[in-house]
């Protein structure tokens, strides 16, 4: 007979490990699916200084590892491996991974599925963007804001999360430029009015930025912008850069599976749930709002709880 384990986490970011610590307490030794990056975006962070408990802050990678041990403490089983398919269409749940020894995709049961697989950063496609990720290249402001005191810093984007990270900036930064592809914004009327009566913002229309400057500093020092309209390149100065064009959840495998919403997020029905029964979520995957370590942390409790209690409820059915 297959091994049918109690609770499968797929996700090993701040909600996954969360939800992995609170159900080894349990007692119910979940599975963990750490994905193709263990840790999650926490581990592109260089510096973490919002996280409760480290008043001199801490690295991203070394807060993932610090929670992973905690997790494995409590008998918590991790398998280095991407989910590549799942079939929540009966119970046990089923889940499938590929191997990466090149043998044939291997399938794990549970009786119950945490999901935890969080959402990553539209990016703008760029070699020198990911060359200064964490080094003044950031798609959050309430997380690196603050290292932008009295500095001048661009925001890319034109809707809704474009106008709350350049309104929230402006308590940092000395100036704020909105970087848009357009002229004019698609974020709404209220927004668009508080930027544009906001002094510390300015705009930069019809610009797409072609290249992001400073990799031989080992900082961006600036931007190398296009005009769309008439297509000439100019430099501009700036000492960090905020990407606001949108978040993709991880949730691809789930199609067909789970309901989503038009953007792609799981639909949570009350606290955790999914439209399953023993089919939970956590973290960023169905957040669109908050996406901080913390909330999702709290979430992976949140779920864990909830999928114990669920556990208990349906016995050994």
């Amino acid at each position: 007979m297959k091994d049918i384990h109690e609770v499968i986490i797929i996700g090993s970011g701040p909600a996954g490990l969360t939800a992995a610590i609170y159900t080894a307490r349990a007692g119910l030794t979940p599975l963990v699916f750490s994905g193709p990056t263990p840790g999650g975006q926490l581990t592109t962070t260089s510096l973490v200084e919002n996280f409760p408990g480290f008043p001199e802050g801490i690295t991203g990678p070394e807060l993932m590892d610090k929670m992973r041990e905690q997790a494995s403490r409590f008998d918590a089983r991790f398998e280095d491996l991407a989910v590549t398919a799942v079939d929540f269409s009966s119970r046990p749940f089923k889940v499938t991974a590929e191997l990466p020894t090149g043998d044939p995709p291997r399938t794990w049961e549970s009786k119950a599925i945490i999901i935890a697989t969080g959402a990553a950063t539209k990016k703008l496609g760029l070699p020198s963007e990911e060359a200064l990720w964490g080094r003044g290249v950031s798609a959050c402001a309430t997380c690196d804001g603050f290292f932008f005191r009295d500095k001048k810093v661009a925001v890319v984007g034109g809707g809704d999360t474009a106008m709350e990270e350049a309104l929230f900036l402006t308590k940092f930064a000395r100036q704020v430029t909105v970087v848009h592809r357009r002229d004019k914004l698609r974020a709404s009327q209220i927004l668009q009015q508080r930027a544009f009566n906001n002094s510390k913002i300015d705009f930069a229309w019809n610009s797409t930025i072609q290249k992001v400057l400073g990799e031989e500093e080992g900082r961006v020092t600036g931007l190398l912008l296009q005009d769309t309209i008439t297509g000439a390149l100019r430099e501009f100065s700036c000492d960090g850069l905020f990407l606001a064009i949108g978040h993709l959840p991880n949730t691809e495998i789930f199609k067909g599976q789970l309901p989503l919403t038009e953007d792609g997020y799981i639909i949570v029905h009350d606290r955790t749930k999914t439209a399953i029964p023993g089919v939970f979520v956590a973290g960023d995957v169905a957040d669109q709002h908050y996406r901080q370590a913390i909330t999702a942390a709290a979430t992976g409790c949140m779920a864990a709880m909830d999928c114990e209690k669920w556990l208990a409820s349906v016995g050994s059915n």
